[in-house]
């Protein structure tokens, strides 16, 4: 790793310890040690990891059934493939300087991982929503990885190559232009800033207001006790219990079923205190295995169906929690739980977050438990046309900042960042050049599912 670490010392807990000018000052200094025209150049390691071999290192640990599902996903576009190669790409990132300046990253900021979902209070929100890779690192991988998305999936959805470029310079922009509102705002109102309806006119997206209402519709609809409708059945005595639709969601044995409802003793003692008898009325009816993500295919999920008073439904989500890809590019940090990393990180990158968030362990395993279904929904990039995939790459760069922003000084990123486009370009320009690397590793992966190496089933 290049550069030397100084995020940890933006701010000392509970007080202030450096002046506004200090701060800016201290992000124009990181200019010395890596401009911001630098961001542009991407040039492979000699040693980067091979694609296939890297594919094969990340199926470690998984399921094995279910490996050639994953692969088929990774398969289906090279979209596809860099939303579950995030650990490819660290390796592409390390091997580049850094700013120094750490934040609480997502690690997986894809253009993909952002959405709505519903807060404590049953607001819908806006925000990054996937944290299964999230470590505190350089910030710019981060948005790295967003511009690159991008680019990349505006090619798959048929856009022109300046129609994917702009989208890249945009989030790059709107990151840039956030992180400078956000040093200038009261800290409380910053820290909640743009995750609700002023994200649409902060990021002047209008062109995609009425597909976010489609969204947001769709979202509300989208609860758990709607997915237990779908999803479960009333046995003849009188229990219910999840009907399977394999590959995607299939029964468990009971040894797996006692296993995990077992897990749930641990998982409530890590919620907030007044969360805790929530929890005590409902009771565990059944338990299943579903598949998820892309990246996550082949790990162990599953889904608990829990009744209430008149058999009210509450479903849960219970996911293995796995060491973040990005771990071996990064300082050694210590982790005490997997489960507690996901969590803690996405409490602290969200302005709003499941009240049931928490974490277990289920024998040597950690999880990350959640509830199923909280009001979430999404958009594909790479379906939107060239005059949506702006607006949408401005939301997601302003969304990527404001979670930056919780555990760095925006005032320092700012300062970094500059008034110009000068980052904007930069990143523009990498975004395109890891795009093509993307498609080329791409390739790499299909030869080597034609060729019988890398198994893949598809068409689920």
């Amino acid at each position: 790793m290049s550069g030397t670490w100084v995020g940890r010392d933006f701010v000392v807990p509970g007080f202030r310890n450096r002046s506004d000018e200090a701060s800016k000052a201290l992000g124009k200094g990181l200019r010395d040690r890596v401009s911001r025209a630098e961001h542009a150049v991407f040039e492979p390691a000699p040693n980067r990891p091979d694609v296939v071999e890297s594919v094969e290192r990340a199926n470690a640990g998984r399921l094995e059934h279910l490996v050639p599902l994953r692969i088929g996903r990774m398969a289906a576009s090279p979209f596809a493939f860099l939303r579950g190669s995030a650990g490819l790409m660290a390796a592409d990132l390390a091997a580049a300087p850094v700013t120094g300046a750490i934040a609480q990253i997502c690690g997986d900021a894809h253009a993909g991982n952002f959405g709505v979902f519903g807060t404590a209070e049953g607001r819908l929100v806006m925000d990054v929503n996937d944290f299964d890779e999230t470590v505190q690192g350089p910030w710019e991988w981060d948005l790295k990885r967003l511009a690159a998305s991008l680019v990349v999936a505006g090619r798959v959805g048929g856009l022109d190559a300046d129609a994917c470029r702009v989208a890249a310079y945009d989030a790059a922009g709107s990151y840039r232009r956030t992180m400078a509102l956000l040093a200038k705002l009261p800290v409380l109102q910053a820290w909640d800033a743009i995750a609700d309806e002023s994200l649409v006119a902060h990021a002047d997206a209008a062109d995609l207001s009425g597909l976010l209402k489609q969204v947001s519709a769709k979202a509300r609809r989208n609860t758990s006790a709607r997915f237990a409708a779908k999803a479960t059945r009333r046995r003849s005595d009188g229990t219910w219990h999840f009907v399977p639709e394999p590959p995607v969601l299939t029964a468990v044995d009971d040894e797996v079923a006692r296993s995990v409802a077992g897990g749930l003793a641990g998982y409530v003692a890590t919620l907030s205190p007044e969360r805790r008898p929530l929890l005590a009325r409902f009771a565990v009816e059944d338990v299943a295995f579903r598949v998820v993500g892309t990246g996550s295919v082949g790990s162990r999920a599953y889904v608990v169906l829990l009744l209430g008073n008149g058999d009210e439904p509450l479903v849960l989500q219970v996911k293995e929690a796995r060491p973040s890809a990005l771990a071996p590019y990064l300082p050694p940090a210590r982790v005490e739980h997997e489960g507690r990393r996901i969590v803690l990180g996405q409490k602290w990158m969200q302005a709003g977050t499941d009240s049931l968030l928490g974490w277990t362990s289920i024998g040597e395993r950690p999880f990350m438990v959640r509830r199923f279904r909280n009001m979430k929904g999404s958009i594909d990039p790479s379906v939107l046309a060239a005059h949506e995939i702006d607006d949408y790459a401005r939301m997601t760069g302003a969304l990527l900042a404001r979670a930056h922003s919780h555990s760095v000084d925006p005032k320092v990123l700012a300062g970094y960042c500059g008034k110009s486009d000068r980052l904007d370009d930069a990143l523009a320009r990498f975004a395109v050049r890891y795009a093509d690397r993307t498609e080329a590793d791409y390739a790499q992966l299909l030869a080597a599912v034609k060729s019988g190496r890398l198994p893949a089933e598809t068409g689920i």
